[in-house]
């Protein structure tokens, strides 16, 4: 089987992949990664998803693109910039709640309802938080995060961070894991019931 050939991409990829380019954005998310978070978001109908680091929204578009009528997406992300260019793509979508915020005073101060799918894809609710953001996941629900394989951009010592919040979930016992050293690295865990 070969799966480099990534089909149904989002209809606002190109384009969002092309502003990434034009502001110089290096932080794109991975393809394989849209691909997997469309496929896992359209097994949950009527679903409250998070994101958290919205980026320049290409991660979002796949989301989008997986989800029902009456799915919702909360993304927050930092940086007014970034924020501002994906309400350009997306603020016309009922479903989609874009936050500027610091993710670690967001996760901190939420008291909504729980999530059907978590992708933590910042330093909030992947390396800090991540007790609170744990706590989030409905039963039955995913938490997801990537970038778990070396990236060339990693700061000295950021492996042994890897590593120690791998170990960390591998010991929770409330939740399924898997470690998929495809794409990027990613881990998927599930809320047990």
């Amino acid at each position: 089987m070969d799966d480099s050939p990534v089909l149904n991409l989002p209809d606002k990829h190109s384009a969002i992949e092309k502003k990434s380019k034009e502001i110089g954005f290096t932080m794109p998310s991975d393809l394989y990664i849209g691909s997997l978070l469309k496929t896992l978001i359209t097994a949950k109908p009527k679903s409250n998803i998070l994101e958290l680091g919205t980026g320049i929204g290409l991660s979002l578009s796949w989301m989008i693109d997986g989800m029902d009528a009456k799915s919702k997406i909360t993304s927050i992300d930092n940086n007014p910039e970034l924020i501002k260019i994906a309400e350009d793509f997306f603020a016309q979508d009922a479903r989609v709640e874009l936050i500027c915020a610091d993710g670690s005073t967001w996760i901190k101060n939420y008291n909504g309802e729980k999530f059907d799918l978590i992708f933590a894809d910042a330093w909030p609710g992947k390396y800090s938080e991540i007790d609170q953001i744990l706590e989030l996941v409905k039963m039955g629900g995913f938490y997801i995060i990537d970038d778990m394989k070396a990236q060339p951009n990693w700061p000295e010592g950021h492996q042994d961070t890897v590593d120690q919040l791998v170990k960390y979930l591998e010991n929770r016992k409330d939740f399924n894991l898997t470690k998929m050293n495809w794409s990027t690295g990613i881990i998927i865990a599930t809320k047990k019931q």
